[in-house]
């Protein structure tokens, strides 16, 4: 192996977190590179999102390290291309080394040095931080299989715009922050929508006044750590909850879409041939959405009235309409064509041949930092907070682990 090819910390993946972890090593001159299997940053961002997309999040929540938001909006949401303006900027600003259109095959551990074979070629390192998520493969439900061959099937990552669908009317299957806003995205666009309905969470977007954000963030929820979550471990894996920062904000209500003439089904159950079939839970899962803002709402009451502050009334529309459920409907005569999963994805880590995983194949780590001696995780979901697989808390992960990677590194050359 080259000496040229060798690193003291390679990064796989250049997204935000990728990206992240390279600025805080270059800033402690720690020698590193990305491996990217794309030909440019953040691909996930210029690839699989919808012309009209935008972030959830406030702009004043864009906290990469060295680099947080720099326009003049900091209460609005970015739209896809301002999003990917910002990324652009941020690689440019310090120019890490990548290597592009590397797709790593392989990645194993001989005695102190980990090994890293891309379809292209080999390189070693000291540490490797792996920064490539875990939203590997698209998932569409093997229902599909079941529907007529005539039906246009598309994942929601790579949804567009309703031009690109052929004429008729729309299935979307699932509600989390993707199928909520790809149903409202057709939904205004006037084409016919019929949504599955999913156990997701919702949100208010605004309360009393403010962003719910604005309100979390004070009341201290973003510094909540997963050792100190109701949940526990379980909050990686929730469904975040449904709302949209589209047109300055607002509230994603399925009961009120409904009332404007989109159909609400239960979850998909099966599919035969013409027909598609549902549970019979779309009351429980309005209801649950429900719930939950209600419950978010009255933790704002209570920290207004704790900290004896004023607030406007609440003037979010409320709705208790709940449509019709059909157990079953037949797709030629609802006249739908195509189907959109917003069924999330699958993880795909068999090219690490090292013990970080657990018997779900899901990583195991504590604040990134896994099992084995030199090897990292960053970007996911909940690492330790809420932001950490988010601009808003990547880079404070970054940071805590670039210093134990740098302590690391400089006990090895004492040693």
């Amino acid at each position: 192996m080259s000496l040229s090819n060798h690193y003291e910390v390679i990064i796989i993946g250049a997204g935000q977190a990728g990206l992240s972890m390279s600025y805080c090593l270059t800033q402690k001159g720690i020698n590193n590179i990305i491996i990217e299997k794309t030909d440019t940053v953040a691909h996930a961002w210029k690839t699989q999102r919808w012309d009209e997309f935008c972030l959830v999040t406030p702009n004043w929540q864009c906290q990469l390290p060295g680099y947080p938001y720099q326009g003049n909006d900091p209460n609005g949401f970015m739209l896809k291309d301002e999003i990917i303006d910002y990324l652009d900027a941020y690689y440019e600003s310090f120019k890490p080394e990548v290597k592009f259109n590397r797709s790593v095959t392989e990645l194993n551990k001989t005695g102190s040095v980990f090994n890293i074979k891309t379809n292209s070629d080999s390189f070693t390192a000291d540490q490797v931080v792996l920064a490539c998520g875990s939203y590997h493969q698209a998932h569409i439900l093997p229902f599909a299989k079941s529907m007529p061959e005539n039906i246009t099937h598309i994942h929601s990552c790579n949804y567009k715009n309703e031009q690109s669908l052929p004429p008729g009317e729309v299935l979307v299957v699932g509600t989390g922050q993707s199928g909520c806003q790809i149903a409202e995205d057709l939904h205004l666009q006037g084409r016919k929508v019929h949504l599955c309905v999913g156990s997701a969470p919702r949100v208010n977007r605004r309360y009393r006044g403010k962003d719910v954000v604005r309100w979390l963030e004070d009341m201290g929820y973003y510094k909540t750590t997963i050792d100190k979550h109701p949940d526990g471990k379980n909050a990686i894996h929730s469904t975040n909850h449904y709302v949209t920062g589209r047109d300055g904000g607002r509230d994603l209500n399925l009961r009120i879409f409904a009332e404007q003439g989109m159909k609400l089904y239960g979850k998909l159950k099966d599919a035969k041939n013409d027909k598609i079939f549902f549970e019979d839970d779309l009351k429980e899962n309005l209801d649950y959405a429900d719930e939950v803002a209600a419950r978010i709402a009255n933790s704002i009451e209570q920290y207004i009235v704790e900290h004896n502050l004023e607030a406007p009334d609440d003037d979010n529309i409320h709705s208790e309409f709940l449509p019709e459920s059909p157990s079953s409907i037949n797709l030629i005569e609802s006249n739908i064509t195509s189907v959109i999963w917003a069924t999330g994805f699958k993880k795909n880590f068999n090219w690490v041949n090292l013990p970080v995983f657990d018997g779900n194949g899901d990583p195991v780590y504590k604040r990134g930092i896994t099992p084995v001696e030199g090897i990292y995780f960053i970007g996911l979901n909940w690492m330790h907070t809420w932001g950490s697989g988010r601009f808003f808390h990547v880079g404070q992960d970054a940071e805590y682990l670039s210093d134990k990677i740098n302590q690391k590194l400089g006990s090895s050359f004492s040693s």
